[in-house]
């Protein structure tokens, strides 16, 4: 199969792609239809090290640019992901199964205003003069060098764009490996970039499975490595980074809580649950997924939802018609089923969906279950696929220690008319991004990234210089020094 912006190897290296058939074979699926659309290859130590080898070349120059030099070419950047918007948007369909309906809309469009606030705010990063006395220190804001960035297979074109965006802005080069599962959008990120004017090796993309990220993360000439991925997965790339004290983000999972009281507005909270949940099948690591309704909403939040859920239209989702698609993958989708099973097992009540939908591919319907309890493995551990369990509650004394009783701390959510009540619970949630009357907003200018176990560091805003940079502080003294002897 052909498709637009076919990349035309495995790998982008040094302002070109690069091939190397030694390297194991990694089928790319469309997860539509189960078909092969086409076929990358892992890299090898060889491939491993001419990336490297390129972005530490490109370093030095590209950080003497000028700020306001390096945010011109991802401006420029943005200009172009723009202008083929449409087609970088058809590929993340094939790459992901998402449809055209949101990857138009999110995806390179996301990643385009990424890359245009960092290039705005290249110039703008400044060091800070401390007078004392006559004598006086100033700092000066530095790359940090080779930045690594690993992606996950939910949002590969936002991905590869949040993370190179602040990154390059700072000065840094990067080396980005994608998920083995959605490997094709990060090399047209890394084209466009090389197109719009960065120098050959400043931004680089390698593929590879476990084995490649861990070679990459260990390497000596990787200064930060930047995650998104499963809890799991950052233990492991967090421990081996800090073997070699590199600068660290985690970006990582979530069972995010999402708080309905009586008084919310009853259609913008079935909205929120819907775009909580089942938003690109539900593979959204921010999603609300145990929803807690009070008591008093709560047949009326369920009847609305199921009314809503059956107006999703499952379909090809390069229709652009296409409201809910396929999950990423069979294995995903086992998964997922086998969470589906789990929750009737344990006694919670099936109110919509819980089946495999009759046609090729990946797909599941919208599921929903009701009565489910703290306890259960589906209010407890983080499913990844259109699984929303909803939980009773009286009042909020009763709620918020429910809420916040999870490991993970990447988001939660409020919809209530109360606004006193909304910021009490907004401050009281254990979670790093929080949302009322709404869920799941991502915009750059806002920082994003969890609390406890769903990740250190910040993606986005302003907040991500401080993770893509270091401050070097200069002394400077204006009289005679004096010594002891």
């Amino acid at each position: 199969m052909t498709y637009p912006t076919q990349p035309t190897a495995s790998h982008f290296i040094g302002g070109k792609y690069v091939e190397d058939t030694a390297g194991t074979p990694i089928d790319v699926i469309y997860p539509a239809t189960g078909e092969v659309i086409g076929r990358v290859h892992s890299a090898t130590p060889a491939i491993i090290d001419q990336a490297l080898t390129a972005a530490r070349a490109a370093q030095a120059a590209w950080a003497a640019m000028t700020g306001t030099e390096r945010g011109r070419i991802l401006r420029r950047a943005a200009d172009i992901m723009r202008e083929r918007n449409h087609d970088l948007s058809v590929l993340e369909t094939f790459d992901t199964g998402k449809p055209y309906q949101e990857t138009s809309v999110v995806d390179a469009t996301s990643g385009a205003d990424a890359l245009e606030y960092f290039g705005g705010m290249a110039a703008t990063l400044t060091g800070q003069h401390i007078q004392l006395g006559e004598d006086w220190v100033y700092t000066r804001r530095e790359a940090l060098g080779v930045c690594l960035g690993i992606g996950a297979w939910n949002y590969p074109t936002q991905i590869a764009s949040w993370k190179g965006a602040p990154a390059l802005a700072c000065g840094n080069t990067m080396v980005f490996k994608p998920s083995e599962t959605t490997p094709l959008c990060a090399l047209k990120v890394a084209e466009i970039l090389f197109e719009a004017g960065a120098p050959a090796g400043v931004y680089n993309v390698v593929q590879g499975l476990g084995d490649v990220g861990a070679a990459l993360v260990s390497d000596p000439r990787v200064d930060k490595v930047s995650l998104t991925g499963s809890v799991p997965t950052g233990r492991k790339v967090y421990a081996a980074a800090a073997a070699g004290i590199k600068h660290v983000t985690m970006e990582l999972g979530g069972k995010s809580p999402l708080i309905i009281f009586d008084d919310a507005d009853l259609e913008n909270a079935v909205s929120g649950a819907i775009l909580g949940n089942f938003y690109s099948s539900g593979q959204v690591c921010s999603n609300g997924t145990r929803v807690f309704v009070q008591k008093g909403i709560k047949d009326a939040f369920l009847a609305r939802l199921s009314e809503r859920l059956a107006d999703a239209l499952i379909g090809d989702p390069q229709d652009p018609a296409t409201s809910f698609g396929p999950m990423v993958s069979a294995r995903q989708m086992e998964i997922v089923q086998g969470y589906i099973a789990k929750g009737q097992d344990e006694g919670a009540r099936l109110v919509y969906g819980g089946d495999r939908v009759a046609r090729g591919g990946f797909y599941l319907q919208p599921t929903v279950f009701a009565d489910v309890t703290d306890d259960m493995t589906i209010a407890r551990e983080e499913i990844f696929g259109p699984v929303m369990a909803v939980l009773d509650f009286e009042d909020e004394a009763e709620v918020m220690p429910r809420a916040n009783d999870t490991e993970f701390g990447l988001a939660a959510g409020v919809f209530t008319r109360d606004l006193t009540r909304a910021h009490r619970v907004a401050a009281g949630f254990e979670a790093g991004t929080c949302y009322i009357n709404t869920y799941n907003d991502a915009p750059v200018e806002a920082p994003f990234g969890g609390s406890k176990q769903s990740g250190v560091g910040r993606e986005n805003a302003s907040a991500a210089i401080a993770h893509y940079s270091q401050l070097k502080s200069v002394y400077v003294r204006m009289g005679d020094l004096e010594a002891p002897f």
